[in-house]
């Protein structure tokens, strides 16, 4: 069974940094991207960085040149380093896995999920 487990969210001052760390466990065939996204209240769930296949990252425009995506395969770990923190980047962060994964008629994408992490900036 493949968990995500995520940590290292908190309460920070804008201006402050965080490292969020997703810990993956379980049996995954292939993996197609890791990713973190964010959900602030009343907002939809949205892509903050994501390392796809192939190792080009994507940042969202709001995050880029203050966060960065990383993975340390041996730990089965993937990071997001968050500086410059603005109350803006407030909101649960969740960690994804986008596995492929496989049926009877053939393989197709799969979503696994963490529980999701708080981070809360203070102005």
């Amino acid at each position: 069974q493949v968990q995500l487990v995520e940590s290292g969210g908190g309460l920070v001052q804008a201006g402050g940094s965080l490292r969020l760390s997703c810990v993956v466990s379980g049996s995954i065939f292939a993996i197609n991207a890791l990713g973190w996204y964010r959900q602030a209240p009343g907002k939809q769930r949205e892509l903050v960085a994501v390392i796809p296949r192939g190792g080009n990252t994507n940042y969202a425009d709001s995050v880029k040149g203050r966060f960065t995506i990383s993975r340390d395969n041996a730990k089965n770990t993937v990071y997001l380093q968050m500086n410059s923190l603005k109350p803006e980047d407030n909101g649960v962060y969740f960690c994804n896995v986008r596995a492929i994964v496989a049926d009877i008629n053939g393989p197709y994408e799969y979503d696994y999920w963490g529980q999701g992490t708080q981070v809360t900036v203070s102005s």
